[in-house]
């Protein structure tokens, strides 16, 4: 499959399919002409790359546990991926605690500040 195709077949551009093959997340034979030769399963391959990116792995996460992917489906392999599952879930927990500190941290000091504010007397008595 040229980059062309591939790049039609999974809504990618082919500057990020080139960019995925340099970062040695994509393989590509090439041919007599030097053009890119991509396999049928890349296109399953870059769907999981694409959903787990819009579920918020990075790249560099995705690389890590990417020879998981190529493993055989193995209780070992399942376990590893689940670790990895859980540790984005850990750390997007934290994310959310922390925005939420942050929430209220500056919903007081806003709150602090409408209590002085001129205006807010103005608005009490329109209401």
């Amino acid at each position: 499959m040229q980059i062309g195709d591939m790049a039609q077949a999974t809504g990618l551009s082919r500057d990020t399919l080139r960019y995925y093959e340099k970062r040695g997340l994509l393989r590509a034979a090439r041919s007599a002409n030097g053009y890119r030769d991509y396999p049928p399963e890349a296109v399953g391959w870059l769907r999981y790359l694409r959903t787990a990116q819009e579920l918020g792995f990075t790249l560099a996460e995705i690389e890590a546990d990417m020879p998981l992917l190529a493993a055989p489906d193995t209780a070992e392999t399942a376990a590893l991926l689940r670790a990895a599952l859980a540790r984005k879930l850990h750390s997007i927990d934290a994310r959310i605690a922390a925005l939420a500190q942050l929430r209220g941290e500056l919903a007081r000091r806003l709150g602090e500040q409408m209590q002085d504010c001129p205006l807010r007397g103005a608005q009490d008595a329109a209401t």
